[in-house]
């Protein structure tokens, strides 16, 4: 499915979308901790943007960070764009596809987690897992 959609108009992604992914993806909402549907998935293959089709992050990335949303240590080269957030009282890095412009969620540096030192905390409802054959 991945296609170049940044000419999409909101009305045209509140159709390709289902409510609660239009109000993640598109309106940089949260899905609640521990709810999503790859939270515990150790399934191997690529996770992909449920809103564009692009490839995201491989699960050989994905790991265990017990924070309630699917979490990866790298994201695939030149997927991701990254913006400074400012909200909820504090400074964290939002991690948008860099295809659609939708909003996946943060990423997290120097929480020593894994050897790359870095959490991707993504939601569930962002992704669409292409699993391996």
């Amino acid at each position: 499915m991945e296609q170049n959609v940044s000419q999409l108009s909101e009305q045209e992604w509140r159709v390709r979308l289902n409510p609660e992914e239009f109000r993640v993806l598109r309106q940089a909402g949260t899905e609640a901790p521990w709810s999503g549907k790859y939270v515990n998935t150790k399934t191997p293959g690529t996770y992909k943007c449920r809103a564009c089709g692009t490839a995201l992050f491989d699960s050989v990335t994905k790991f265990d960070s017990h924070c309630g949303w699917p979490s990866f240590d790298e994201a695939l080269p030149g997927t991701i764009k990254y913006i400074e957030d400012r909200s909820l009282g504090m400074v964290r890095v939002e991690v948008r596809c860099a295809n659609c412009d939708s909003h996946l969620g943060h990423r997290f540096d120097g929480e020593g987690f894994t050897p790359k030192d870095a959490r991707y905390c993504i939601n569930s409802v962002c992704l669409d897992l292409e699993e391996k054959a």
